[in-house]
């Protein structure tokens, strides 16, 4: 799969969390959960390690649990159970390594592998938290069209170290524009949203980029989702931080 297919799920997958912002609650939850069972399908297929279905499972249910959470939990503690969820997740990854045995192939690599799966799984919960923090939905949709432009700048054909400065740059000017025209946010927050959001979907194109070799669907799948998922936390506590 090539990188515009990547690009091209992740703009899908904003898409379908904006929508669900603005729709209703239960939407949120569920794309939030589809969200995190595609990270976790496609993980170990992107990590080229063995015992894919096991450790996929293992990646996707805290996520699954951790949008629940935000979904039924009260605020302030919207976020509560996602440490947990986090936590439990990392234990399985240790347990399904132990019990694979001694000698096994590409364990370390496994081990550290999937425990940064289970936390990018687990974070999608942010847009959930973020969404019914306040009950104003525009930083989502701010940190959302930064996501947008940042991965749309990914699929330039242009070496990291141009695309890398520029993805940044163009996402932290998205974020402003975005906020002065479809809300009343203030520049700087949203400008730090969207230079915070676009550093970190060029970092996932650097890892694409430093893997090598062709992706299958599920390898691609995870790696235009992982994204969304981490993008979901920033903006809850870059609301959090700075404007509320």
């Amino acid at each position: 799969m090539g990188s515009w297919v990547i690009g091209l799920i992740g703009i899908a997958g904003l898409v379908a969390i904006i929508a669900g912002v603005y729709v209703s609650r239960e939407a949120l939850v569920g794309v939030a959960i589809a969200n995190a069972v595609g990270v976790g399908i496609g993980w170990p297929h992107f990590l080229g390690i063995p015992a894919k279905k096991t450790l996929a499972a293992v990646i996707a249910l805290p996520g699954v649990g951790s949008a629940l959470g935000a979904g039924l939990l009260p605020a302030p503690g919207l976020l509560d159970w996602t440490p947990a969820f986090m936590a439990l997740g990392m234990m399985a990854v240790f347990v399904v390594q132990l019990i694979r045995g001694t000698g096994q192939a590409k364990r370390l690599e496994s081990t550290l592998g999937c425990c940064a799966g289970v936390l990018l799984s687990c974070l999608g919960a942010g847009w959930i938290a973020g969404a019914r923090f306040n009950g104003v939905r525009e930083m989502m949709l701010v940190a959302a069209i930064s996501a947008a432009v940042a991965l749309l700048a990914g699929l330039i054909r242009w070496p990291d170290r141009v695309v890398a400065p520029l993805g940044i740059a163009l996402a932290g000017l998205a974020g402003p524009l975005a906020g002065l025209v479809l809300s009343d946010l203030a520049v700087p927050p949203a400008a730090i949203c969207g230079v915070v959001v676009g550093a970190v979907l060029v970092s996932f194109r650097r890892l694409v980029t430093l893997r090598g070799g062709p992706l299958n669907f599920a390898a691609a799948l995870s790696m235009g989702l992982a994204p969304v998922s981490a993008v979901g936390s920033l903006a809850y506590f870059i609301d959090k931080l700075l404007i509320y």
